[in-house]
Parts: C-alpha cells; sequence; structure tokens
C-alpha cells in the first residue's frame, strides 16, 4: 500500500478528538454526532436557506432565519420533491403543511429540502483544512445529498472536510415563466437549484472555518447532473471566488453530450405550458397549488440561458476565456451508454442520425456505422461514450489555455461486477462509490479496494494542493493538448495513456464547432 502525502497524513493522524462544540454558525449553534469512527463529527439538516415555500416558490434562495440554543444537527433534512412526474397523482388532500408530499406511486420528500450536511475529523477551527463540496447526480429530478452512497467519512478521515447538499429539483429547481422573469430584479427565472448550490458555497464561505475548514481552499465536485452543475459553476460570474478547483465526474455544461443550451424563451414557454394544462391563471394561483400537485404535472428541464446565472451559452463562455479560473480534475467512464441504454434497430439509429446531424450525419454513419441491428446497438453505446467523453476533453482543452489553471483527465474503466450476467461494465456513475470508498451492498475484492483508496487519495490530494499526485501512487501528469496529450486510465491497472480515439473525437469536433455557429 502506497502512502499519502504528509499534508493528508498530518490532518489524519492528529485527528483522535472531536471538533469543540457547539459549533458556531452565522444562524446559531449546532451539535453534531459521531461517525462510524469516532475521530469523524457529522452535522446533518444544516439549514442553508429559507424553505423556498409560499411565496418563496421559484425565487432565489432566502437567508435562513436566526435560532436560538443550540440545534442538534443530528437528522438529515428532507430531500427536495421527486418522483411522481406527469405521470404521478397527487395525494388525496393534496401536499401536507410545508410542501411535503408522499403516497404510493407519486411524489416524495418535501419544498422545505434546503439542508447540507458536513462531515469533518478537524480537532479545532484553527486546522483550516481543504473543502470537498459534492452535487449528487439524478438527471436534475432526483437525488439528495443525504444519500448513504455519498456518506463523507472516508473522505473525511483522510482529511478533507466533506459537504454535501441538496437542491431543488425538476419543475421546483428548473421552472421557467414570463411571470417570474417579470417579478425578478434580473428580469429571469429558472434556474433555481443552480441557485442552490451557489447559495451551499456561500455558506461554507461564511461558516465552514468554525468546522475547522479552510474557507480558501474550496473544491465543488459531481457526479452526472451535479457534474454538469459545477461546470456551470465554474463558467458563471455568481461563482467566482467561491471555490478554487473543480472536480467534474461524466458531465459538464452541455449535460452528458454534445448540445446547445436551453434558452430562457424556450423554457418559458414550456413553463406556460404546463401552467395551463394546469389551469393555473396566475403565478398566485401557481404558488398556491400543493407541491404534489405541481410535482404531478411536470415541467422543469434543467439550467436556462437566464442571463444572469447563465449568461450566455456556456460553449461561448469557455471558448472565449470568460470562465473561473480555477483548477479542473475532469473524466467519463468506459461503457457510459450502459445506463441510458434503448433498444434501436439499424433503421431507427440511421434516421435519428440524419434528423439530428443533418449535412454531418454522413461522416457520423461512418464513424459509427449501423449496417446491422447489433452494430447499431454498438454504435449506439460508442456514441454516447464518445460525446461524454469529448465534452470533458473539450472542457479540459479551453480550461487548460486560461494559462494559470491545471488540468487532469481521467478514464474510468473498472467493472464493479465483471463476469456477471446482468453487468454494465464501467456505467455511468460506477466510478462514484470508489471515490467514496463506499461499496454499500456490493461485494468488493482486494482489487476494488485498492482501486478505490488509489482514486479516493487522487481525489482528496486534488482538493487539498491541485495536484491528485501524492507518495506511492502512479504519477498523474496534467493534461496539456499539444505536449501531453494524455488520461489517467483508472482502471484494474491504473496507468497513464494517450488519447487514441482521435477519429472519433474529430467528428465531435466538427459538430461542436457547427453548433458554436448557430
Amino acid at each position: 500500500m502506497y502512502r499519502l502525502p504528509l499534508l493528508i497524513l498530518l490532518g489524519s493522524a492528529l485527528a483522535s478528538a472531536a471538533i469543540q462544540e457547539p459549533v458556531k454558525t452565522d444562524a446559531g449553534q449546532l451539535t453534531g454526532v459521531a461517525g462510524k469512527n469516532p475521530e469523524v463529527r457529522v452535522y446533518k439538516g444544516i439549514p442553508f436557506a429559507a424553505p423556498p415555500v409560499g411565496d418563496l416558490r421559484w425565487k432565489p434562495p432566502q437567508p435562513v432565519a436566526h435560532w436560538e440554543g443550540v440545534r442538534a444537527a443530528d437528522t438529515f433534512g428532507s430531500q427536495c420533491v421527486q418522483g411522481g412526474g406527469a405521470r404521478g397523482a397527487a395525494p388525496k388532500g393534496g401536499a401536507p403543511k410545508g410542501g411535503a408530499t408522499g403516497g404510493r406511486g407519486g411524489a416524495s420528500g418535501s419544498e422545505d429540502c434546503l439542508y447540507l450536511n458536513v462531515w469533518t475529523a478537524a480537532q479545532s477551527a484553527s486546522e483550516k483544512r481543504p473543502v470537498l463540496v459534492w452535487s449528487h447526480p439524478g438527471g436534475y429530478t432526483s437525488g439528495s445529498g443525504s444519500s448513504p452512497q455519498f456518506d463523507g467519512e472516508a473522505l473525511a478521515k483522510k482529511g478533507v472536510i466533506v459537504v454535501t447538499h441538496n437542491y431543488r429539483l425538476g419543475v421546483f429547481g428548473f421552472f421557467a415563466h414570463p411571470e417570474l422573469s417579470k417579478e425578478s430584479e434580473h428580469h429571469t427565472s429558472g434556474n433555481y437549484g443552480l441557485m442552490d448550490l451557489a447559495e451551499t458555497l456561500r455558506w461554507v464561505q461564511k461558516n465552514i472555518a468554525a468546522f475547522g475548514g479552510d474557507p480558501r481552499n474550496v473544491t465543488i465536485a459531481g457526479d452526472s447532473a451535479g457534474a454538469a452543475l459545477v461546470a456551470m459553476m465554474t463558467g458563471s460570474p455568481e461563482g467566482k471566488g467561491l471555490f478554487r478547483r473543480v472536480i467534474s465526474e461524466s458531465g459538464a455544461w452541455m449535460g452528458l453530450g454534445v448540445s446547445k443550451m436551453t434558452t430562457l424563451a424556450a423554457a418559458e414557454q414550456n413553463g406556460m405550458r404546463m401552467a395551463a394544462a394546469m389551469g393555473a391563471k396566475s403565478l398566485t394561483e401557481l404558488r398556491a397549488k400543493p407541491a404534489a400537485e405541481i410535482q404531478a404535472a411536470g415541467g422543469g428541464g434543467g439550467p436556462v440561458v437566464d442571463g444572469w446565472y447563465i449568461p450566455e451559452d456556456f460553449s461561448k463562455t469557455f471558448e472565449a476565456g470568460k470562465e473561473n479560473e480555477v483548477d479542473i480534475l475532469v473524466g467519463s467512464n468506459k461503457d457510459e451508454g450502459t445506463f441510458f441504454a434503448r433498444p434501436t434497430t439499424a433503421v431507427q439509429f440511421t434516421m435519428q442520425a440524419k434528423t439530428r446531424y443533418g449535412d454531418l450525419a454522413d461522416g457520423y454513419l461512418k464513424v459509427y456505422p449501423a449496417g446491422s441491428d447489433e452494430e447499431a446497438a454498438q454504435s449506439s453505446l460508442a456514441s454516447f461514450r464518445d460525446a461524454l467523453g469529448f465534452h470533458q476533453r473539450k472542457w479540459a482543452q479551453l480550461q487548460e489555455k486560461r494559462g494559470k489553471s491545471k488540468t487532469y483527465v481521467y478514464y474510468f474503466t473498472h467493472d464493479p461486477t465483471p463476469g456477471a450476467p446482468n453487468s454494465r461494465g464501467a456505467t455511468h456513475g460506477a466510478e462514484a462509490p470508489y471515490v467514496f470508498q463506499n461499496p454499500g451492498r456490493a461485494m468488493w475484492t482486494d482489487l476494488d479496494k485498492q482501486l478505490s483508496d488509489t482514486i479516493s487519495s487522487y481525489w482528496v490530494n486534488f482538493a487539498a494542493t491541485g495536484d491528485p499526485n501524492g507518495k506511492g501512487l502512479p504519477k498523474w501528469p496534467e493534461y496539456r493538448e499539444k505536449t501531453s496529450n494524455r488520461r489517467m486510465v483508472l482502471g484494474d491497472e491504473v496507468k497513464v495513456e494517450p488519447a487514441n480515439d482521435a477519429e472519433h473525437l474529430a467528428w465531435w469536433e466538427s459538430y461542436y464547432q457547427k453548433l458554436l455557429k448557430q
């Protein structure tokens, strides 16, 4: 086994006692609970914004009310409203007080969900440990910061302070409407989930020092939709000064592929259609409806170019070098598409390619042939994998051009269930348990444990210093497009390899350039 860098060793070895309590935050005092390891203290369900209910539905996060006495941070807050969707049904009697929902087959969670959680092994507020803020995946429609798979204890033991958080989802987090834009001082609407991430980061700046963290050394990280959010925060002027580094796992500002971002006008049209379908004639009527009824109606398709948090399509922002100058560690997985695989035929695949790619379709079908149904199915998976991989690589290329940013690219190839009849390989999200050293119900082999130890150490080292390398770890070179076009393979063997998929990347580059001109 390797040794961690001295910085991390010291952070872990000295943590023989919990930080002194109560911990003082800007809203009041807190006490936490012991982790499974007594060296780690966990603070659950800390409110970082006022409950976005009633008149605060579809508004930027508002300040938390101060509480008297000491609050026991021993229970996770509710997850944000999710599930049900357009096919769900509102429970009889509507939603309980506070915007909570429930019912078999319907939505779950609550609008009162803006809570975060902290894992720390610091003994005092003076330690100034690096901070890692994690944004969960879930397609902007599901998930929470309290999910057991993102338990931060193992990472905290390695020397970082871990913060996980909730953000508004679906129609509550990404709903645009002309009336909402009219009432906004910024004349816009739609990105409330992204605003919740920014508010989490502002809370960290104000309060994390009390938990032994360094507000000047914050890394934001996420997977899938969470990765897209942290990429957008990198491009957003609202993210300036709130973090120094970014870890993006299988996602960036274009989502999980290569596309233009949704415009505010298009999102507002969708919002009006949803309101009309519900029979709501005004914003006041929409805000008066129970959460479960709103959730059942569907709507809210993700972040939009709102002119405020997202001033323009972020492809233009990054191309112009106007994003925040931060260090990044980004990558994707070998079998991304198996998570989303849908049956297709050669005819379907070909028609979809011609409809989507127009005059570039012939080139696409040359790279991703569909001479038979079986070949079309394989090309569908390869196309998804390569589009996401291209997106991550494009971010690395553009961030490198900022000059002072350190950039690292990885490629996760390990199959967590090799030989299993239902194995999906190194599918979308398969790397996350290895980052958190949390196998869940999986039966990990010694190889799994070693790989997880390696990956988590890379992530912790990067959060601490901007460099994933450390004593005993395979050397991970910085990404340099012209002189060192290499990525770190995180698989059965951890090694560096050149980017050898030039033909596929070249086609995606041609499509990306076409989108930039539209």
